[in-house]
């Protein structure tokens, strides 16, 4: 016989306190149902014949035309009909959601609706954070659990929502949030695999860099940090959830099971935590488009507030010096990743509030400016390329497209963060740092990876920080620009 929690039929709330604590309740029992039948299935017992518990929905229905303030990006629906999410891990995503049916509430003044959906919990989603099963079930009792419990659904997962391509069927309902339950559930399950941290540590602005040496002055500023007790921050994090907490703070429940792993994660997180979850996160993404979008597809789902790329890059004009800045205010995109879910013909906006801060924050850091921060300070165009060798290429073709768009830099990561920024509405911004000019006789060689040029390192790290605290001054509301929002966007932010 099937075995299934208690099913909680829709019910509306006109208080976000009370939905949250309906979705909390319902994806507790959920869970519970699950973990205890798994358990009991690992032991050898016989748990019948299918076991199924399913994640909460929101629902929001309007009869009216009338929209919310023409000014806000987000926390309200595109018109009059019915608009419904499955959601997940509400201990994680609380404060979020908590927020996003205030808003609801606010600019439509119709109930929420929260009750037990139809979408099924993959029993792997259900799992704890220290909970395991390799090894502890035989080959034979491992393949019998793909009958017994639902397992990942990947045509519950795809992207559509985001990427503009999702048709509902006449009569269903049309989403509130860009990710359903088990695409979030999946994105955080990856994000442990490629980070090495748990999905909780990760903070509302994420740096992403391509070079180690960004990573090793991080985990030395986080430590330093950590010295201060009357820091901002709470606590530094790293691979293995390692917590080390600000001095004069006591150890936390939980802190003592991390552990650096043997071997560090394909693109190991570092984490400066602050209690507001405004602080900073860094990811080393190693090279190329491919690891650029996958990080950025799993940290989409956590909805942080702005993502920046801060790396080194090739300067294409002869003007420009080793240690030079660049601030992208366009993107020639040849990584190619991402031409399927997002065209070629889309263009990818500077954001103004990034690229004010950006600016204002090299200004800050340097202590120059006028002209004498215009010779350091170069805002152009960035090509990004997935042929690391393109310098190799036996015509012009490479040096005349990249003339023709009026490029300026020359990297393998920053277009992609971006788009990936465009099409999971995500506020992006780059800044790079010029390590060499291969147009112009300067390749990378060991011998010149010279002093100038380390010392920028620190003072470019130092400069996406700040950036960071210029941005976590603005509303959330002016930074998450309604440039990002389509015809009929989704309420959630």
């Amino acid at each position: 016989m099937s075995s299934v929690p208690l099913f909680i039929a829709p019910a509306g709330f006109d208080d976000a306190d009370a939905a949250l604590a309906q979705v909390q309740a319902i994806y507790k029992g959920s869970i519970e149902h699950l973990r205890s039948h798994l358990q009991r299935f690992v032991a050898g017992e016989d748990v019948g014949r299918h076991v199924r518990a399913c994640y909460p929905f929101v629902r929001v229905r309007t009869a009216t035309v009338a929209r919310a303030d023409s000014r806000l990006s987000y926390g309200f629906v595109a018109g009059p009909g019915t608009f419904e999410i499955t959601v997940t891990r509400p201990d994680l995503f609380g404060k979020y959601l908590r927020e996003q049916f205030r808003l609801l509430l606010k600019n439509h003044g119709v109930p929420i609706e929260i009750g037990t959906s139809t979408q099924p919990i993959p029993v792997h989603f259900s799992l704890a954070e220290h909970d395991h099963l390799e090894g502890s079930m035989g080959a034979e009792r491992r393949l019998l659990m793909r009958d017994i419990f639902d397992l990942p659904d990947l045509a519950a997962m795809d992207d559509g929502i985001a990427n503009g391509t999702h048709n509902p069927p006449a009569g269903e309902p049309q989403p509130l949030s860009l990710f359903t339950a088990p695409r979030v559930d999946y994105s955080l399950h990856r994000l442990r695999h490629y980070t090495g941290t748990a999905p909780e540590h990760f903070q509302n602005f994420v740096l992403f860099t391509n070079y180690q040496f960004y990573i090793d002055e991080f985990i030395k500023l986080g430590h330093a940090l950590m010295a201060d007790a009357g820091g901002e921050y709470d606590a530094f994090v790293e691979p293995g959830n390692v917590v080390t907490r600000r001095a004069g703070i006591e150890a936390r429940a939980g802190d003592a099971l991390g552990a650096p792993p043997p071997r560090l994660p394909q693109m190991p997180a570092y984490h400066l935590v602050r209690s507001d979850s405004s602080g900073i996160t860094m990811v080393n993404i190693g090279v190329g488009p491919a690891n650029a979008k996958t990080i950025t597809d799993h940290v989409a789902v956590l909805r942080p507030h702005a993502w920046l790329m801060l790396g080194h890059c090739a300067g294409l004009r002869n003007s420009q010096q080793l240690g030079d800045y660049v601030l992208a205010h366009a993107y020639m995109r040849e990584d190619h990743v991402l031409d399927e879910e997002l065209p070629l013909w889309v263009p990818i906006p500077a954001l103004a509030e990034v690229q004010m801060a950006l600016e204002q924050a090299v200004a800050e850091v340097t202590q120059l400016e006028g002209y004498e921060l215009k010779k350091i300070l170069r805002t152009g165009t960035v090509a990004s390329t997935d042929n690391r060798n393109w310098e190799l290429l036996p015509n012009a073709g490479p040096e005349r497209r990249f003339s023709q768009s009026r490029a300026v830099a020359l990297d393998m990561e920053s277009a992609t963060i971006a788009a990936n920024g465009f099409r999971f509405r995500v506020p992006y911004g780059t800044l790079l740092c010029v390590s060499d000019k291969p147009l112009h006789g300067e390749i990378k060689l060991p011998g010149m990876a010279n002093h100038f040029y380390r010392e920028r390192v620190d003072q470019h790290l130092r400069i996406g920080m700040r950036a960071v605290e210029l941005l976590r001054q603005e509303r959330s509301g002016s930074l998450h620009s309604r440039k990002l929002r389509s015809f009929a966007e989704v309420a959630f932010q």
